[in-house]
């Protein structure tokens, strides 16, 4: 373990020479991007290259960021709801392609799939019933109230974020087929036997490991009468939720993942690796490259209708947003956390932290992060 000397910010962890413009970038994060506390992991072939961790898991900076802290990953979260649904497809009961309703009868909207759901193409962004923020909580509420609700344009004609529903959504369809909730499955198949330190829900014995969060201003709304504007209103959301117990003691399956970038790469490190590590199979080869098995492309309202791409719960390209030169997916969550996995490169990397700065992609922060880490490979 090197500790790399910044006055400002402590850094600490695996950080081999050739990477030293990795170091200088989460060096920088600190001191002229206004990180507070944070991590950055990268797995090659399941076995850890980077794994750093530095700041402070605190505003007034009293508590370094330690090793085994964790923090809320907000919609980096669906990078470990997207392989649970995977798992599932690869042979244990789930048809990506069958109506949601074969699992789910109570499930009122006869055309949607449980592909278009990860793929935000299901018309259920939303609630028809006016719904609190608190009541994201409440895991039977949410899910009884889709499955009693019309999508709000056709399923797999339109792209719109589907933020918090999708894991509600995908989720129900996993405790439906499996019995267990998405949260238990992650554990039990892939987070106990990986060591991977994740979590959707947290109970109180790891709360002294939980690191604040601290949300910049919101950003501007969407334009008054779009999809997005709809999908905001109700619940109208603030990120401070995330500070809540509640928040901690539930199951959000789209986003309260607890975890760090470690945890992250080695989770994704199942798919990088096209489903096998440390000589233990997780997936088959082809249920672990379904992840980048196109299941949607045209415009993306959130970036201005630029035309993009998603595979299974994993987008593909933003617009011009990719990673690597080859087969690659990704996603992100709200402040600026970013899970990706390069196929050709049997590579996974994940960036986490508590200064949340508005959407993940285009942040400085995590993309000069990726810019260092793949000139020095």
């Amino acid at each position: 373990m090197t500790t790399i000397d910044t006055a400002a910010a402590p850094i600490e962890g695996l950080l081999p020479e050739r990477f030293a413009g990795v170091r200088a970038a989460f060096a920088r994060n600190f001191a002229e991007r206004d990180d507070i506390g944070a991590s950055f992991a990268a797995f090659v072939d399941g076995e850890p290259l980077i794994d750093i961790w530095g700041g402070w898991q605190d505003i007034e900076r009293t508590r370094p960021w330690a090793r085994d802290t964790i923090v809320t990953t907000y919609s980096s979260t669906k990078t470990a709801l997207a392989l649970c649904a995977l798992w599932l497809a690869d042979g244990h009961g789930l048809d990506l392609d069958a109506p949601v309703r074969r699992y789910w009868p109570e499930f009122a909207a006869a055309e949607v799939t449980t592909r278009q759901c990860l793929a935000h193409t299901a018309g259920l962004p939303g609630w028809d019933e006016p719904i609190s923020q608190w009541d994201i909580f409440d895991y039977d509420k949410c899910v009884g109230l889709l499955a009693n609700q019309q999508p709000w344009w056709k399923p797999g004609t339109e792209w719109h974020y589907h933020a918090i529903t999708e894991g509600f959504l995908v989720g129900e369809v996993i405790r439906r087929i499996d019995g267990r909730t998405m949260g238990q499955v992650l554990d039990q198949e892939f987070a106990r036997p990986l060591g991977a330190d994740y979590h959707v829900g947290t109970g109180p014995q790891f709360d002294d490991r939980v690191a604040p969060i601290y949300p910049s201003p919101p950003t501007e709304p969407p334009p008054p009468g779009s999809i997005e504007a709809r999908t905001v209103a109700n619940p109208v959301f603030t990120l401070n939720i995330g500070m809540e117990i509640g928040w901690r003691r539930c199951e959000i399956p789209a986003g309260n993942g607890f975890g760090n970038a470690r945890a992250l790469a080695q989770l994704m490190s199942v798919l990088a690796c096209k489903g096998e590590v440390g000589g233990r199979r997780y997936l088959s080869a082809e249920g672990a490259l379904r992840a980048a098995e196109e299941s949607w492309r045209g415009g993306d309202p959130s970036i201005g209708g630029v035309e993009s791409a998603w595979g299974v719960g994993f987008a593909l390209n933003l617009g011009p947003l990719k990673f690597g030169d080859g087969l690659s997916c990704f996603w992100g969550g709200a402040g600026g956390s970013l899970v990706v996995v390069d196929f050709d490169r049997r590579l996974a990397f994940a960036y986490v932290m508590n200064k949340l700065k508005g959407a993940p992609f285009g942040d400085p922060r995590n993309m000069s992060l990726v810019k260092a880490l793949y000139a020095a490979l």
